[in-house]
């Protein structure tokens, strides 16, 4: 199972200073001396955290999956199809959220979200859509001509008890419910070194996508510490549920 790092909030603490430290450059590679399968960056319209520079030394540099999470914008999808990162991720984007608060409205949008999927797919990017964990738009994401999803398992991580238990459910049946219909599956959302074992014990997914988490631990034991921490979590985790690293 693969793990992809993301490195948005390395920018974040740059952005407090508006300076140049500390770099998200080198904290990627830090993932990569860690075990990370991949880093991940989402580009935003209002640059708040990540920004051009940082996607395209990164795509120049970095050797394992780069994947860009991005709104399905004109601007976004010019971005992508110069810069060739290995997947594309679409996401919803609103400038007032402080991180992304649900899954992307994939029959709301498809006519916008099927276009992106298109013009992605025919310059060779992997793509993939993060959704709630809903049939509906699992459905609607097979018939826009996705690679994979990304399950957004935000509501998992948030909640406790019973209702977390209901959420979990959730996730494991869009799992499910996804793998059916032929599509790849991806999950990612508020993951962190306590909640993530039920998540990477799912048969089938493909690869958890986690940032927050990890760059927090790392503040006190370094990026590459944190980044092997969490890998080992999901590895212990995974390695009895058929899923591969």
């Amino acid at each position: 199972m693969k793990l992809g790092v993301n490195i948005d909030h390395i920018a974040t603490l740059r952005q407090a200073r508006r300076g140049v430290d500390p770099e998200p450059l080198a904290g990627a590679a830090l993932a990569v001396l860690g075990g990370a399968d991949g880093i991940t960056l989402h580009l935003r319209e209002d640059r708040r955290h990540i920004n051009d520079r940082d996607l395209s030394i990164l795509r120049q540099t970095i050797h394992i999956e780069l994947n860009l999470e991005m709104a399905a914008t004109e601007e976004m999808i010019r971005i992508a199809r110069k810069n060739r990162p290995d997947m594309v991720t679409l996401v919803p984007e609103k400038r007032e959220e402080l991180t992304t608060e649900g899954g992307l409205d994939v029959r709301g949008g498809f006519d916008q979200i099927a276009s992106a999927v298109k013009r992605m797919k025919s310059a060779g990017i992997f793509t993939s859509l993060f959704i709630n964990p809903d049939a509906d738009d699992i459905k609607a994401s097979v018939d826009a001509g996705a690679d994979a999803v990304e399950i957004h398992t935000g509501r998992y991580a948030d909640t406790r008890g019973r209702e977390r238990e209901r959420e979990f459910r959730r996730v494991a049946t869009a799992v499910e419910t996804a793998l059916a219909l032929g599509i790849e599956v991806n999950a990612g959302h508020g993951l962190n070194y306590d909640n993530v074992g039920r998540i990477a014990a799912l048969p089938g997914v493909r690869g958890l996508y986690i940032g927050h988490s990890i760059v927090s631990r790392a503040v006190f034991v370094g990026m590459e510490t944190a980044v092997r921490d969490m890998k080992r979590l999901i590895t212990e985790a995974s390695r009895d549920s058929g899923n591969r690293d």
